[in-house]
């Protein structure tokens, strides 16, 4: 059974432009756009037609960096992918990139294929894969190359977490070179994992065990002295780098002068940089530990060095870096340590509203808001145009958006599996009304009409921004 879809009288904006359009989907497709009012627009027939009338109508969001089901710090990231992707749904992204993870000793193959068992049939959105390389060896580099043909062409390393998932410069530069090669990106956790364990452990033998005490350690300038260490490993290797959740104004420095020699290096940061701040983790009675998360929150005069980077393109895309614990449970493991903080934020389904409100606060524009959230993610890990824009080939991931409702966010009123909102009490303007994915729609008039299972494996191309 073939469907037709009709979207009349919204705005449409994407990166490049905003018009008064109607929008013509036929099953999973964008068919066609048309200016509303317009004969060809009238002529359309439809099984469905939505009125977006004083609404937007914008691509689905594209959030590259989710952490679904994470094992860390002796407990599971609290979304699964059921739970994570119908919350992203409700927040107006329609395609998540999750982290798959390899560990020590064992292949990438096993973890991928453990990610997809995880994912399998649990999805109401799309869903990619990264892979984390946790141990770098002549296998490991063998299956980089399998990968990429699978569609898997981002590898994310860190220089953080010794004993976890660190890695050496050695390493490093050895999947660089790999990168170099095979066409793909290396995705990197820039901090000084090494130095900072030095400074928590003279934290912790101080009697400094607070939250408050995870921002002190984790500093920025070890957050500026890895990314510029990797952008040079990167530079030797003559490959591609992407560093991931960008807190600090030392480390978007790092990143300007890195494109401006040209380098083939680009940034992402987060809504939690941009929203909150190290007055988040000092709050009293442990409260602060539900904003423990690395990197971590900066003191707040870093967040209008943040937004400059997305006005300048010296830092391209926001994603949420999702990795939700429940405060009760699970933040309170870290109680008297602060290192035993499970390190993470709850925000896949915030991240569109929280950037709709950037741009009435002047931060950003309507088109960059699209470009940040959408297009370039998708651009970024080899997705676009299938995601991330509204134009005829596309999939028909598309959001109806109304840009006056109010909301306050909180944990009451929130989709996400886990007891507590960073944002919580927050008023914000611009609300998702409804979600299509692939022309189905999963969020209707502000009712969830998805289900686990629609969302599909997306294998993806390479980058689209190197030469």
């Amino acid at each position: 059974m073939s469907s037709r879809t009709v979207i009349r009288g919204g705005l449409v904006i994407t990166a490049s432009d905003e018009i008064h359009a109607d929008v013509l989907i036929e099953d999973s497709r964008i068919a066609a756009l048309a200016a509303s009012g317009t004969p060809a627009a009238e002529a359309w027939t439809a099984d469905r037609t939505i009125d977006a009338g004083g609404k937007y109508v914008i691509p689905g969001g594209v959030d590259v960096h989710t952490h679904m089901e994470l094992p860390f710090g002796g407990t599971f990231a609290s979304d699964t992918f059921e739970t994570g992707t119908r919350a992203a749904a409700w927040g107006g992204t329609t395609t998540i990139v999750d982290f798959a993870v390899q560990s020590v000793g064992h292949a990438l193959r096993e973890g991928l294929d453990a990610w997809h068992a995880k994912a399998e049939g649990n999805c109401a959105i799309d869903y990619g894969f990264h892979m984390i390389v946790s141990d770098v060896n002549e296998e490991t580099l063998k299956e980089m190359d399998l990968l990429i043909e699978e569609g898997v062409t981002s590898f994310k390393q860190f220089m953080a977490y010794p004993g976890v998932f660190y890695s050496d410069d050695g390493q490093i530069l050895r999947a660089m070179q790999r990168s170099a090669g095979n066409g793909g990106l290396i995705m990197m956790h820039a901090e000084n994992g090494i130095a900072i364990d030095v400074l928590v452990e003279q934290a912790l033998a101080r009697g400094e065990t607070d939250p408050r005490y995870h921002g002190e350690v984790r500093k920025a300038l070890l957050e500026a002295e890895a990314t510029h260490r990797a952008i040079r490993l990167a530079q030797v290797a003559g490959a591609p780098l992407y560093v991931v959740h960008v807190s600090a104004m030392e480390a978007v420095a790092e990143l300007a002068r890195a494109r401006d020699e040209g380098l083939n290096v680009f940034g992402e940061t987060c809504p939690q940089y941009l929203f909150l701040s190290t007055d988040n983790l000092a709050e009293p009675d442990f409260e602060g530990a539900k904003y423990v998360c690395s990197t971590p929150l900066r003191p707040r005069e870093h967040q209008a060095k943040l937004w400059r980077g997305l006005r300048t393109d010296d830092l391209q895309v926001v994603s949420t870096d999702h990795c939700p614990f429940c405060f009760t449970g699970q933040k309170e493991l870290g109680r008297g340590d602060f290192s035993k903080i499970p390190n993470g934020l709850p925000g896949v389904e915030n991240r569109m509203d929280l950037l709709h409100q950037a741009v009435l606060d002047g931060h950003i524009s309507r088109r960059r808001w699209i470009e940040i959230a959408c297009a370039t993610p998708a651009r970024m890990f080899g997705m676009y145009p299938k995601k991330g824009t509204i134009a005829p080939g596309a999939d028909a991931d598309v959001v109806i958006y109304d840009p006056h409702a109010e909301q306050v966010m909180s944990a009451e009123t929130h989709h996400m599996n886990v007891d507590y909102s960073a944002y919580e009490g927050r008023r914000v303007t611009g609300r998702v009304e409804t979600v299509l994915s692939r022309g189905v729609p999963v969020i209707t008039e502000r009712e969830y009409t998805g289900r686990a299972g629609h969302g599909v494996y997306t294998p993806r191309s390479t980058c689209q921004y190197l030469d």
